[in-house]
């Protein structure tokens, strides 16, 4: 397995975020299984592994948990705190609470339900309006301090909120949506962690499922599946947007590789310091994830995906109205 660096945390070339095992595109996955999956993941070389409180909540932290208590000090494990979530009982409240008391408490709560002593890298999952981002950075520096978070980032973060919160304590890494279907970071949030030496850790790297080319004109998502608000999966807008899928395909048939595996390396091909964290409930899609670590894509591939993606127009918004409001982008 190949290692990159978000900051100065050393980590796998590829995280996996474990997300979707609980929530979000559906049911949750069988516990037993989703075990073996992580587990799996682990003998095959991958170290970083992303989860959050709000995944549930604490569902998925449990899983990721159980599931890594006895290699924990073989992985890195990311995790999130940032909304109004009761650390106890787990009831959500209007929005998002990054107050330096419930930041503590909700960091024990999540060490407790991760089964560790420290969390490697702990994100503020989005920007609370309401609390200055100088005071998140002092109150997770403290824990810092403690040996109860090792690295810290932030999630969806606009630029002068990231500058403002590198300036009190140094950021590791940030995260946010990033992939061939949604290339607002290039816009200048790339530029600026490059400028700072923060990493970048994209989600949603396969847009949602959407570039691996198993989502077509007759995929109908259910009701507890995200996507089926997402505008960009709109009838009209995904009928638009199947030109990427083309694009993946037809460059996935010359590489003798899998759609997904391009739009894969073609992001790690963006810079050294991306690390992505596609999620997965499969084994098969695991090994076929992680296979784009080893495809080359020479200078003129890249240059020929990016021209042909900046030809096409991507249709809707790349999260609910709601959602993108609480988002620093």
């Amino acid at each position: 397995m190949k290692h990159r660096t978000l900051g100065s945390l050393d980590v796998s070339a590829m995280g996996l975020g474990c997300m979707s095992m609980t929530s979000v595109y559906g049911p949750a996955s069988d516990p037993a299984q989703m075990i073996a999956l992580i587990r799996g993941a682990v003998d095959k070389g991958v170290t970083l592994f992303d989860t959050a409180e709000a995944y549930g909540p604490f569902a998925n932290e449990s899983l990721v948990g159980e599931a890594l208590e006895p290699l924990r000090d073989q992985v890195k494990i990311a995790t999130k705190f940032g909304f109004d979530i009761n650390p106890e009982t787990g009831a959500r409240g209007a929005g998002t609470n990054s107050r330096p008391t419930h930041i503590r408490v909700a960091v024990e709560a999540m060490l407790k339900r991760l089964r560790t002593d420290r969390i490697d890298l702990l994100y503020q999952h989005r920007v609370d309006p309401d609390v200055p981002i100088e005071d998140v950075a002092g109150a997770v520096g403290e824990l810092i301090d403690e040996g109860k978070v090792l690295h810290w980032g932030l999630s969806e973060a606009g630029l002068d909120t990231i500058r403002r919160a590198h300036a009190v304590r140094s950021i590791t890494a940030v995260q946010s949506e990033y992939s061939l279907f949604w290339r607002g970071p290039e816009a200048q949030l790339l530029g600026l962690l490059q400028e700072l030496g923060i990493g970048f850790v994209p989600f949603s790297p396969l847009g949602a499922g959407f570039l691996t080319g198993q989502i077509t004109m007759d995929t109908v998502f259910a009701a507890d599946d995200f996507r089926s608000a997402v505008p960009r999966f709109a009838p009209e807008a995904r009928a638009a947007n199947m030109a990427l899928v083309d694009l993946v395909k037809t460059v996935a048939a010359e590489k003798d590789a899998t759609p997904a595996q391009i739009a894969l390396a073609w992001l790690l091909a963006q810079s050294s310091f991306i690390v992505p964290i596609p999620g997965t409930t499969k084994a098969h899609r695991l090994d076929e994830n992680l296979g784009a670590i080893d495809i080359e894509l020479t200078t003129e591939d890249l240059v020929r995906i990016t021209r042909a993606a900046d030809a096409i127009s991507v249709e809707g918004d790349r999260l609910p109205e709601a959602v993108l409001k609480m988002t620093g982008l």
